[in-house]
């Protein structure tokens, strides 16, 4: 867990304080969140990636041809640069949390 703390940190990942939600870590840069499950104090299957808005989490989602960060009261359609920022947003994140053999 110590080198995908590094990692994390490197790819200038933080992770947010948690109230409520023992299942999983939020991690987040630039405004870009996703929940990684927590497998006791190690890191688990990493979920979900969106923004955080007034409403909680806003997921992007494909609507046909369109992106959209969709939440619970919550719409927008996401830009292409923010589509970009996620997929780069994942993609540090699973170089981050991959498991060393």
């Amino acid at each position: 867990m110590i080198e995908q703390l590094e990692r994390l940190s490197e790819a200038g990942i933080q992770i947010l304080p948690a109230s409520g939600r023992g299942t999983h870590f939020i991690l987040e840069r630039g405004g870009l969140v996703a929940l990684v499950e927590r497998r006791g104090d190690a890191f688990g299957s990493v979920g979900s990636t969106g923004i955080l808005t007034p409403n909680g989490m806003a997921v992007l989602v494909w609507r046909g041809a369109e992106a959209w960060f969709v939440a619970r009261g919550y719409e927008r359609l996401a830009r292409p640069e923010e589509v970009t920022a996620v997929r780069d947003f994942s993609a540090s994140l699973a170089n981050a949390l991959k498991f060393s053999h």
